[in-house]
């Protein structure tokens, strides 16, 4: 698995697709992207840079005023994106997988609940391991 780094401007509009959960065009990120600090003009470079990194995909066309514009989502989900941020190339040897569950167990805002749902989980894996 490839870690891609993504630009401030980039992060934006991938938090932007993740947030509203729908395709968009590109004039639609604009409108929808309040605190950008990106210029509206730039748009059309982010949107190539994010398909080259494999980030989102078109996904079809939406009719504008006159014309009809390519749509845009999430080629990844939020949860996949962190994963890659955080194993890279090699991936994570189970100590490391622990630790890092431990924490975000620690972190939770409802640990007991989270350890029953992370329990859970468990046994459903193990059940498609056999």
């Amino acid at each position: 698995m490839k870690k891609e780094t993504l630009t401030r401007s980039e992060l934006e509009i991938m938090t932007l697709l993740w947030r509203v959960g729908k395709p968009l065009t590109a004039s639609e990120i604009i409108e929808h992207s309040t605190d950008k600090t990106w210029k509206d003009s730039y748009v059309h470079l982010l949107i190539n840079s994010l398909l080259n990194k494999g980030m989102i995909r078109a996904e079809g066309f939406a009719k504008t005023t006159k014309n009809y514009a390519r749509t845009f989502t999430p080629a990844v989900t939020k949860a996949e994106y962190a994963v890659r941020q955080i194993t890279g190339k090699q991936g994570l040897c189970m100590k490391t997988v622990v630790s890092i569950v431990s924490a975000l167990i620690d972190r939770s805002d409802d640990p007991k609940a989270l350890v029953g749902k992370l329990d859970a989980l468990i046994t459903e894996k193990k059940a498609n391991l056999n």
